[in-house]
């Protein structure tokens, strides 16, 4: 059983590509662009960078495009995005059986919003988010600092992401880590595969 559990945000405690993806197709349409959703979401899926970069090249859309996506982005997430149904019950759980969540995400403030929003912070000991300054993942230097810094042996903590960065990041710390995806598949990167919030019980 792990005792400190350290969870990526987008894709793993909030499901919040569709509207993210969404938002995105959008504002490739408002330039005179049109992309599958699905196209968009594999790409953002590596991380939020590559996707930028992918339709920058193929495109050559710039920082207008940028701020024009953030900017419709950030009015409707708030209102669209959710948590994985039964990740808020998962979270109390860990929390009430004396153990604890940490938040590593390269978002920023909106991350620790949304879970509030939803009555997540209790349950959670610390929050990472890109405003700390930190190296961008798969830097363990995120991680290292929340071991450091609440006394954590390695041997109890567990990264859990949707991305191979974010699993790249625990192995690079030296702690475990999980996948958590929508279809079971190896990762080399991968200690646990999980596709489906119960499964979590099992390896927490």
């Amino acid at each position: 059983m792990f005792k400190h559990i350290i969870w990526d945000f987008d894709g793993t405690l909030f499901d919040t590509y569709p509207v993210m993806a969404g938002v995105f197709k959008e504002t490739l349409s408002s330039h005179g662009i049109e992309e599958p959703v699905e196209e968009i979401t594999k790409q953002m899926k590596i991380s939020m960078r590559t996707a930028l970069s992918y339709y920058e090249k193929k495109y050559a859309i710039g920082e207008a495009f940028h701020s024009s996506y953030e900017s419709r982005r950030k009015e409707v997430e708030f209102d669209q995005s959710e948590p994985f149904e039964g990740i808020a019950e998962l979270c109390k759980y860990i929390h009430d059986t004396g153990r604890r969540n940490y938040l590593y995400t390269h978002r920023g403030e909106s991350s620790i919003q949304m879970l509030e929003s939803y009555g997540m912070t209790p349950y959670f000991t610390d929050f990472i988010t890109s405003d700390h300054g930190f190296r961008r993942k798969p830097s363990p230097d995120a991680i290292q600092h929340l071991l450091d810094t609440h006394g954590i042996d390695r041997a109890d903590a567990i990264m859990i992401g949707d991305r191979d960065l974010d699993l790249q990041s625990g192995k690079n710390a030296g702690i475990s880590s999980c996948l958590f995806t929508d279809k079971l598949e190896e990762n080399p990167y991968a200690d646990y595969v999980v596709t489906r919030v119960e499964e979590f019980y099992k390896i927490l």
